[in-house]
């Protein structure tokens, strides 16, 4: 980022267009002039006349001055050295609005470049505080009022002759109307086309040409070679090869510049320090995608390779990655040295080709497939979220799976993840879980934010089930692929030997699921149809001896009940039948089968209706799948509207107590006392009354003027946790013993004591804890738990990410174990009322200020009166400047 006219630029970052090309964005500073006024020259009278802004009949020179003259901030588009595009904005002495306009070279209109750039003038006025944009657009620039139609923002039009006076308003990400949504939701669906267009060549390509494919049968680029000839790709294959006239019966090309000029798709397997002058070769020739297999390559940001994938405008899948598969009948294509991969509907997206080849294996094994495979290897361009975006629009893709070690933008994997997630399951493996990688912190929120806390919430908000084993992966995908997903948790177990029906019961039992009584009438149906001797009782026990007609029967009453919404079947063969040769699973719940012993951790067999079902050889890898499932469909029952602005905050209060700290300690620090007492009550947190003195004398007047004893504090620097160092003093009353606690202060710390923080003792209650930690890569988490000085022993927490919705606020404070207990009764109403909104007001503190490193509450007292907060303690850091939704590729 860099600050322009008091606005913030995002830096240089290559971003796509929706014909699948790039463009290179950059700040404009004075040195650009020449090729503004340029631009502006070269557009012919008809785009002149139309000009998007103000200046639209002056003359170029004068149009360039404006745009990277004083106040202005200017963001171009460049292909190659050349200025294609340029948007400006600059605040007017008659409003603080900035005014913007846009001009777009005439060869390059009509491929999204004046959206991007008002993405950028978006970012960079949101960034900076700005409420709105303003613009003057001719009447019949038709295109130009597309592109801010099509933004996403709110606009307001008021004509003046010939020219509309715009108004485009800026919302919050997460704020209460859902505007912030909208333009998000608007700019992605521009990214998810861009991104499908850009992806073409390398994921569905027309041709493609092997670089690396030697004479030796047992080379990499040999087997990469054998294999998409193999798979029946269905356009041309070149092979490129300096010395051999004929490579795997196939002719070659002596160079790469001997290839033809249409070639979508390179695959390299040569050495790494060959690879970036062959990219750039393919570069030259025209070549739209490289995927590299070689390792020992640098792929990083700023590397050889990487410029030369941005000077060209490459798509790169790679380095050191095992391949890319399209199963699509119209493609065909295995560009994988790997074994052949079944088609089928799954995509896959993982860094590790060992398990791409696992998992490939076991759902061609189950007949699942795959519709899409991309090793990303070291993803130094094409990743997950690419995947995630050419989903969304392959119309092939039933299931997604996603195996990546790290998340380079959490946040936008998120928004990408629940578009994706509304539509087909996304799931993941849960890595790098261990708590070794918590971050040092000294609140007890911050404390809590290990990696897994904040993954765990993102997935769980963004609709990504996480599983904690590759192996449970298939028979998930089984269940989700093939069956409707479960209305509840509740669940009906049927089996025809009682110890492993009991079996099965405990299991679902420990994946959060309800086996409960059945129905009377349920279990008079169950009579009817089952042995004398069957217990009807839930497990439902058919006995060994039932017969495959009755075992189905029994299936169908279960499934018929109303309060069952999934049926675990247990079946053993025995020498009289097998139980589930008839079985018919349902068409609205799903039916999971175990068969114990089977050699198959899970498998899929063909009902009596043909109809595909999910077996398992252990109940608790079938009860994990329909909880799973469970847990999708209540995700997508959930609402996904912002939750409101809560009643009585104060913004312009909040953001001058956080303005006048920065502007003491610019590199951020701790408030002090009272003032982060200030800052939550502009919240709307109800906190006690909090002073800090330096005198026994003013304490004592405090004491007098509240009425009741007091609790002192001692203020001491780098001191958090004040009860830990023994500096909280409660129900302190009368003269000598507030004497008596500054005494024991001053003893205790010295010249580090800055003062004591005096308050009113506030009634006993319930202890909560609250807190919100700026995660620097994820956004704000919002933490809570039971308070007080046992908090960390109790150890019981809850979290989510912000902006939250309204639901992802409830899971939040009914998430904790002791909830049931917590919030019983009357009492327990009013402490779950004060924890909701609470954590609603810390929410919205959070989000509308990213300056709020840490923000905590501990305790929240909720007693006979209202609830008030008695500790509070807030960090404030400079905040940082990148914009996590903003459109561009790996920088």
């Amino acid at each position: 980022m860099t600050a322009q006219g008091g606005l913030v630029v995002p830096a240089s970052r290559r971003a796509l267009l929706v014909d699948g090309s790039s463009v290179l964005v950059r700040p404009l500073g004075p040195w650009d002039r020449p090729a503004i006024e340029r631009l502006h020259r070269e557009l012919p009278p008809h785009d002149r006349r139309q000009r998007f802004g103000a200046a639209d009949r002056r003359a170029p020179d004068r149009v360039a001055d404006t745009a990277v003259g004083p106040g202005s901030i200017a963001v171009g588009a460049f292909r190659g050295e050349r200025l294609v595009g340029v948007a400006y904005a600059r605040r007017g002495f008659a409003s603080p609005d900035p005014e913007i306009a846009v001009a777009v070279a005439h060869r390059e209109q009509a491929r999204g470049i004046a959206s991007l750039l008002l993405e950028h003038l978006v970012s960079a006025a949101r960034t900076a505080g700005a409420r709105r944009l303003t613009a003057e657009v001719l009447a019949d620039n038709h295109d130009m009022l597309r592109v801010v139609a099509d933004a996403g923002l709110p606009v307001t039009r008021r004509a003046e002759g010939d020219v509309l006076h715009l108004v485009l308003d800026l919302p919050t990400v997460g704020g209460p109307d859902g505007a912030g949504e909208r333009y998000l939701d608007a700019m992605f669906d521009r990214e998810e086309r861009a991104a499908a267009a850009s992806l073409r060549p390398a994921l569905a390509p027309r041709s493609v040409a092997v670089i690396g494919a030697g004479r030796r049968p047992g080379s990499v680029g040999r087997a990469l070679l054998r294999r998409i000839v193999e798979s029946d790709f269905h356009g041309p294959v070149y092979v490129v090869h300096p010395h051999a006239a004929a490579v795997a019966g196939l002719p070659t090309c002596r160079s790469v510049a001997d290839l033809p000029a249409d070639v979508d798709l390179a695959v390299l397997a040569v050495p790494g320090p060959f690879v970036p002058g062959l990219v750039r070769e393919c570069g030259e020739r025209g070549v739209r995608a490289v995927l590299v297999v070689s390792a020992g390559v640098d792929g990083s940001p700023g590397g050889k390779l990487a410029a030369v994938v941005e000077e060209f405008g490459l798509r790169l899948v790679g380095p050191n990655c095992l391949g890319l598969v399209d199963t699509d009948p119209a493609v065909s294509l295995q560009a994988s040295f790997g074994p052949e991969v079944v088609a089928g509907s799954v995509g896959l997206a993982v860094q590790s080709g060992g398990v791409a080849i696992a998992l490939a294996a076991e759902l061609g094994r189950l007949g699942l497939g795959v519709s899409t495979l991309v090793s990303t290897g070291e993803a130094a361009d094409v990743n997950g979220d690419d995947l995630l975006l050419w989903w969304a629009r392959d119309g092939r893709t039933r299931a997604a799976v996603l195996y990546v070690e790290s998340l380079r933008r959490p946040r936008r994997f998120a928004r990408l993840a629940r578009r994706l997630s509304r539509r087909i399951p996304v799931l993941t493996v849960r890595s790098g879980s261990s708590a070794a990688g918590a971050r040092a912190a000294v609140s007890h929120s911050a404390g809590a934010v290990t990696p897994r806390v904040v993954r765990d919430a993102l997935f769980a908000q963004a609709g990504v089930t996480a599983v904690d084993e590759l192996g449970e992966l298939p028979g998930l995908l089984a269940l989700l692929c093939d069956q409707p997903l479960p209305a509840g948790r509740r669940a009906a177990v049927l089996g025809n030997a009682g110890g492993l029906g009991v079996l099965a019961a405990d299991a679902c039992a420990r994946s959060g699921l309800t086996v409960g009584e059945l129905a009377s009438a349920t279990r008079d149906a169950l009579a009817r149809v089952l042995p004398a001797g069957a217990a009807t009782a839930n497990p439902v026990d058919t006995t060994a001896t039932v017969e495959p007609g009755a075992f189905a029967a029994a299936l169908q009453v279960l499934l018929a009940d109303d309060e069952v919404d999934a049926v675990v079947v247990v079946g053993v063969a025995t020498a009289l039948a097998d139980p589930l040769a008839e079985i018919v699973r349902g068409d609205t719940k799903p039916v999971v089968v175990v068969r114990p012993g089977q050699p198959e951790r899970v498998d899929r067999m063909s009902d009596a209706a043909g109809h595909p079902v999910a077996v398992f050889a252990e109940a608790g890898a079938a009860a994990r799948a329909i909880a799973a499932a469970a847990g999708r469909a209540r995700w997508l029952r959930r609402p996904a509207d912002p939750a409101p602005v809560p009643s009585g905050v104060d913004r312009e209060a909040a953001l001058a107590i956080v303005t006048r700290a920065l502007a003491e300690l610019p590199a951020g620090g701790w408030l002090a006392p009272q003032d982060g007492a200030a800052l939550l009550g502009a919240a709307g947190v109800p906190v006690v009354a909090t002073e800090v003195v330096t005198t026994v004398e003013e304490a004592v007047r405090r004491r007098r003027e509240h009425g009741v004893p007091l609790a002192l504090k001692a203020d001491v620097a780098d001191v958090l946790h004040k009860s830990r160092a023994g500096a909280v003093r409660t129900g302190v009353d009368g003269t000598a013993r507030i004497e008596q606690v500054f005494a024991e202060y001053r003893d205790r710390f010295g010249s580090a004591l800055r003062g004591v923080v005096v308050q009113p003792m506030a009634a006993p209650g319930t202890e909560l804890l609250l807190g919100a930690t700026a995660d620097p890569l994820c956004g704000p988490l919002l933490t809570y738990g039971l308070g007080g000085t046992g908090t960390d022993v109790l150890d019981d927490r809850a979290h989510c990410l912000v902006p939250a919705t309204e639901q992802d606020l409830d899971d939040l404070v009914d998430g904790l174990r002791a909830a049931p207990r917590l919030y019983a009764g009357e009492h327990g109403a009013r402490v779950r009322a004060a924890a909701r909104d609470a954590a609603a007001r810390l929410a919205w503190l959070a989000a509308v200020l990213p300056e709020v490193a840490e923000a905590e509450v501990n305790p929240l007292v909720v007693g006979a009166g209202d609830p008030v907060a008695v500790d509070v303690r807030v960090r404030v850091a400079p905040a940082p400047f990148d914009d996590p939704y903003l459109r561009h590729l790996p920088a």
